[in-house]
């Protein structure tokens, strides 16, 4: 799956598939490798997010899955899993 185009309204995103760009996404904004982005990446704590990074995050995750998220809930998320969790549950409530 090419992460940079949108998930087709009526696609099913498997929970590897939604880490997968979520994981891409953060790398692209951060300057970073995907491979170093896990579960567990707390990205305040590893890496300093700020807002800005987190809005540009958040922009670049609803093109990507065609699904609104405010970047206040993505940084209540503490870990890259729960970020991914709280898309999972976006994504669901969608369908």
């Amino acid at each position: 799956m090419n992460h940079t185009e949108p998930v087709a309204e009526a696609a099913v995103v498997t929970s590897d598939d939604l880490f997968g760009i979520v994981r891409e996404t953060i790398a692209d904004v951060l300057g970073t490798a995907p491979d170093v982005i896990v579960e567990s990446t707390d990205l305040r704590a590893e890496y300093g997010i700020d807002s800005l990074e987190m809005m540009s995050i958040g922009a670049q995750l609803e093109r990507a899955l065609n699904v609104r998220i405010a970047a206040e809930d993505l940084m209540r998320s503490e870990t890259v899993g729960q970020a991914v969790a709280l898309l999972a549950e976006r994504l669901a409530d969608r369908s």
